[in-house]
């Protein structure tokens, strides 16, 4: 099978992962089937002998100097070290091997060697980090002054784009060093301890004489991967391993002209899990050149904030409809209190563990070992409920990008954003969302379709207006101009613009408009290979604002007098025809009900308080929704996009009753 995938113009090679599944394996030699769990087992064995080599690389080259020449790229001779990691790590000379009485061939060597390569090669930044943070240590760890900020982010490489909340979190770490040792370390090879080995194969480093994957020619949702496993945990000679050929069926992600890699094997639950990564042809992502864009905004209980706008040919930027939301109050409001349940069982097992001390006897040893295995089930509880959201919020705002016809979407930079100010709740709420596990699924997402992803600066993309740059007045609702909060957002510019909307919804109108018009700016970072637009230029930014559009003029519905008398014979509850056609609009259209975004002049009903995400309370026996009572269209059951007010006052009856 050949592993070079043709390119046709404007296309580029993309790599993805699909999961997959090794249910059953066959012995190719005798014919043997092994279940499920029996090819669990093999794996198993093969996987621990990796591990245990691998943990011995990491504790003999976890120190400064050997980091430092293997990140350096060159060896002694000064020759260049090669992009793989267990072929650098041969070239040093540093090898492994297993137990005594252990026969191994070369390949599962390789896998121990690039497992232990890729992790020694990921401590370096940190290294550089943290020996950049003791440098540069200040008075007071809490709270640095901005001539220390400035220190800081030069003594780290590529400081000056590097969030604050990694520094912070360095800072944290080494200050609780200190305050357990009573002084700082020396670097991080003292202040963290090798990490863990895992129990996986990673196939990738070998060969076809340890394993290969083929398609299979009838069925091409099928693949079979052949590997050696061993016969038995301590394999004495080469007789002891046995090629086994397992059966694979691909995803439906996996397209059917996609060229297969070797996968890794984890071990979990009993089962075999298979990382298939598969190289495909998708269209080629371009950085500049855009007339259709999608800005997204972050949020807490509305995730996401999305909307699409369009560069007309005389520079104008105008909105394509009125944008959407990805509300996830419930799933976060759920992790939130998994993180709280962790918390409390944290302390308990610390406590628990101050009392038993060494005494491996102790009577209260059986209950923090229950306590330790909650604790990692709830862990694994949030981790799933991360990644599902992640998932969600990234298709969410792609499929919104396609369905904007949008070739670029624009994000804000605020994967490590540290909220304050807010109440401690929803801070922590806030801090803890997986906004850089949105982002890098949306680019992976986005690549499929050819549809580039850029971040953009947050600077004031939520506190000026949209359309006219002008600092906002934030209040908690739009009938409560006079109430400080921080949801909607309005316009102190009433003659010349006037704008009032959903705070997030100016936010992505701004993030989209700042994007289009620095859309010439946009670099690729070497390091990641995102794109990204660094800084705001005051030339442009004066350009990236909003038009308005051309509004329809609607008349006024409100009812003015007593409702007509019913007819004897009334119309069934289901037409059998559509509603007769007005002067103006589709045929069938039924009644409007609130006053819909966008006009000028509102009905009078409309100034009539109803909140349309709450329900009222009756306060007789006979149902009586307020809002229809009064005439302001439909009920208070109704859930839709709040209306723009024209002229928003305080309503003397929102205290009367139970409305918000």
């Amino acid at each position: 099978m050949s592993r070079k995938l043709p390119l046709g113009d404007g296309e580029t090679a993309r790599t993805a992962c699909a999961r997959g599944l090794l249910r059953a394996g066959v012995v190719e030699k005798r014919g043997e089937v092994l279940s499920a769990a029996v090819l669990a087992q093999r794996v198993g064995w093969a996987a621990d002998l990796v591990s245990g080599m691998t943990t011995e690389l990491l504790a003999g080259h976890w120190n400064a100097a050997d980091v430092g020449v293997l990140a350096s790229g060159e060896d002694a001779g000064g020759r260049k070290l090669p992009s793989n990691a267990w072929m650098a790590l041969r070239r040093l000379g540093w090898t492994a091997a297993p137990a005594g009485g252990v026969t191994v061939n070369d390949r599962i060597v390789r896998m121990a060697q690039e497992q232990a390569g890729r992790a020694l090669r990921s401590a370096d930044w940190r290294a550089e980090l943290t020996s950049a943070v003791l440098q540069t240590w200040p008075c007071d760890p809490g709270r640095r002054t901005p001539e220390e900020w400035d220190q800081v982010r030069k003594a780290v490489p590529g400081g000056r784009s590097l969030p604050s909340s990694v520094i912070r979190s360095r800072t944290r770490q080494i200050t609780a060093f200190a305050a357990k040792n009573g002084r700082l370390p020396a670097d991080v090879f003292e202040l963290e301890a090798p990490p863990r080995a895992a129990r996986m194969l990673l196939l990738s480093a070998c060969d076809s004489q340890q394993a290969t994957i083929e398609r299979g020619e009838d069925d091409p949702q099928r693949a079979l991967l052949r590997l050696q496993l061993p016969t038995r945990p301590d394999p004495r000679c080469y007789r002891d391993w046995a090629w086994v050929a397992c059966p694979i069926t691909l995803p439906p992600t996996v397209p059917p002209g996609a060229v297969l890699h070797l996968p890794t094997l984890r071990l979990t639950g009993g089962k075999v899990r298979a990382d298939l990564a598969y190289t495909h042809a998708v269209p080629k992502a371009r950085r500049s050149g855009h007339t259709v864009a999608l800005g997204v905004d972050w949020g807490l209980n509305t995730l996401l904030s999305a909307g699409a706008a369009r560069l007309q040919d005389d520079g104008h930027i105008t909105a394509l409809g009125h944008g959407a939301q990805f509300r996830a109050a419930g799933v976060l409001a759920r992790q939130h209190r998994l993180r709280r349940l962790a918390e409390h069982l944290h302390t308990k097992a610390d406590h628990y563990q101050r009392l038993i001390d060494a005494d491996e006897q102790h009577e209260l040893s059986g209950k923090h070992e229950v306590l330790r295995d909650e604790i990692r089930f709830v862990s694994d509880r949030r981790s799933h409920l991360n990644d599902a959201l992640a998932r969600a919020a990234a298709r969410w705002a792609v499929d919104q990008a396609i369905a904007a016809q949008a070739t670029i979407i624009y994000l804000e930079d605020l994967r490590s954003m540290e909220a304050g100010g807010m109440g401690r709740t929803h801070n922590t709420r806030m801090s803890q969302t997986v906004r850089g596990q949105i982002a890098d699924r949306i680019r992976h997402l986005a690549a499929e379709a050819g549809i580039a992803v850029v971040t953009v600066p947050p600077r004031n993309t939520s506190r000026h207006c949209p359309r006219c740059l002008t600092p906002l007045r934030h209040r908690k609702a739009p009938d409560r101009p006079t109430v400080a909060g921080w949801k909607w957002a309005l316009c102190p510019d009433r003659a010349g613009c006037g704008w009032q909307g959903d705070r997030d919804h100016g936010a992505w109108q701004r993030i989209t408009a700042r994007g289009l018009t620095h859309q010439a700016r946009t670099v690729t970072d070497r390091a990641t290979g995102q794109m990204v637009i660094r800084t705001v230029v005051d030339t442009l930014e004066t350009k990236a604002v909003i038009t308005p559009t051309a509004e329809t003029r609607r008349t006024d519905r409100s009812k003015t007098g007593p409702t007509r008398r019913r007819n004897t014979r009334p119309a069934p509850r289901r037409r059998r025809a559509p509603s007769p056609t007005g002067p103006r609009g589709p045929a069938g259209k039924r009644p409007e009900g609130h006053a819909p975004p966008g006009r000028r002049t509102l009905p009078r009903a409309a100034h009539r308080h109803q909140g349309v995400t709450t329900i009222s309370t009756p306060t007789t026996s006979r149902h009586r929704p307020r809002g229809a009572a009064l005439g302001a269209g439909f009920h208070l059951h109704a859930h839709a996009t709040p209306p723009r007010w024209a002229e928003p006052t305080p309503d003397p009856m929102s205290d009367t009753g139970s409305l918000n």
